[in-house]
């Protein structure tokens, strides 16, 4: 007895497999099974797909929230005013509430002719300590002069709009 060839042996395979009677059949049962495992879910992998379906849309919300949120943090802060020096925020702090006092006065007649002239020279006075403040930004008495001259233009504004005398 002769071995046959790789070559003869599987040509002679290949034409044993390409008959229907030699390739192996499933039982019937075995193919419905299989069909019903695809179609229908078991209430196990019902629960494990709902758990998953929950977890992904726990998943989106939150990278929407954090979205959302890094995107509000940046719109913030790129609208951040730069910060102020010192001088800047008095005088920002100062000018609303002289032009508060001037709206709320604005309708009551002053008391006396000469207010203006008299802010004019604070309103002076306040910038020649800010020409000053220019060259020493952090000089503490400084910042306090132009402190007492906005107080004193808030005083003057009050005086001359309500004096003392009238109220009770």
């Amino acid at each position: 007895m002769t071995k046959p060839s790789f070559d003869e042996f599987l040509a002679k395979n290949v034409e044993q497999s390409d008959r229907p009677e030699h390739m192996p059949q499933p039982q019937k049962e075995l193919w419905s099974g299989i069909e019903r495992a695809i179609n229908a879910e078991s209430p196990t992998n019902a629960s494990q797909s709902s758990q998953q379906n929950r977890v992904d849309v726990w998943r989106q919300a939150t990278a929407i929230a954090a979205s959302t949120l890094v995107g509000m943090c940046a719109v913030y802060f790129s609208m951040k005013p730069a910060t102020q020096s010192p001088v800047m925020q008095m005088s920002n702090y100062f000018e609303q509430q002289k032009q508060t006092l001037l709206v709320q006065y604005g309708s009551q007649p002053a008391l006396t002719h000469d207010w203006q002239v008299q802010l004019q020279e604070l309103e002076q006075a306040e910038q020649a300590i800010k020409t000053v403040l220019e060259n020493d930004p952090e000089n503490a008495a400084l910042l306090q002069m132009l402190a007492q001259v906005y107080q004193q233009q808030l005083d003057l504004i009050n005086r001359v709009h309500q004096p003392r005398w009238q109220q009770i």
